[in-house]
């Protein structure tokens, strides 16, 4: 039985996506994970980095992948299913490779948890538009929105993890101490791994030219852009000799 597109999950997921951005933007607290997670949530219960990780990230790349499984494969299929290959891709990487590589902090099982719903959500309704609504021109291959999209994806996707191996070599294992990354992006910004990632989205926003996508990269812009500000304050407090020319975000501007 084939599956119809129903456009009122798919436009309300959309809004929620674009709402939650909204929300955190003005709320403009720090995550609870990571480097504040200590006083922000001193008395959560915690998981370890990767295994928390790689929970958290699992649905991202299991519901979208169990979707595109059910399609029918070839090397260079439909626009849609080569998108969601890229979305596939990237939470590939995120739950079986940096899951398995990180060096971060013991992680909040409530903020795991969270995450945990929102992964699920988004690779619902990033699956579901591109596989059921989706509907792109034989030419959509040709186009320049999906040739500029997908150079930005694969652009912000080698960014952001060349930016976690810096972050990544700046400790040992089993060190949970700070020191100011270098290199790369990080000559620049504060968040290169953070400008990676966005980029990535705007990327795939651009590619697909879909409101799911949009409000996906919006809300990575909210919340990443936000962590990426907080991050850049933390390390003008610690580091007296923090390079003073390095911006938040965006390199020269913000």
């Amino acid at each position: 039985m084939s599956v119809r597109c129903q456009q009122s999950p798919v436009l309300a997921g959309s809004a929620a996506l674009a709402a939650l951005g909204a929300l955190i933007l003005y709320l403009a607290e720090p995550s609870c994970y990571g480097k504040y997670s200590e006083n922000l949530m001193p008395a959560a219960i915690r998981l370890p980095a990767r295994a928390a990780w790689f929970l958290q990230e699992l649905p991202s790349f299991a519901v979208p992948a169990g979707i595109l499984a059910g399609q029918p494969s070839s090397l260079l299929g439909p626009p849609a299913t080569v998108l969601l290959g890229l979305f596939c891709a990237h939470y590939f990487h995120r739950t079986f490779v940096y899951s398995l590589l990180t060096r971060g902090r013991p992680f909040p099982v409530v903020f795991l948890f969270r995450g945990f719903v929102f992964c699920m959500g988004n690779g619902l309704l990033q699956g579901y538009y591109l596989v059921y609504c989706a509907e792109y021109p034989a030419e959509w291959y040709t186009d320049i929105r999906f040739s500029l999209g997908v150079f930005l994806f694969i652009l912000g996707m080698g960014i952001n993890i060349h930016s976690d191996y810096i972050l990544r070599q700046l400790r040992k294992p089993g060190e949970i101490i700070y020191r100011i990354p270098q290199g790369g992006l990080f000559t620049y910004v504060s968040g290169a791994n953070f400008l990676g990632e966005i980029i990535e989205w705007i990327g795939y926003a651009l590619a697909s030219w879909s409101l799911p996508a949009l409000a996906f990269a919006f809300f990575s812009l909210c919340f990443l852009g936000l962590r990426a500000f907080h991050h850049h304050r933390f390390y003008l407090k610690m580091f007296d000799d923090y390079p003073k020319s390095r911006r938040a975000l965006v390199p020269f501007i913000f």
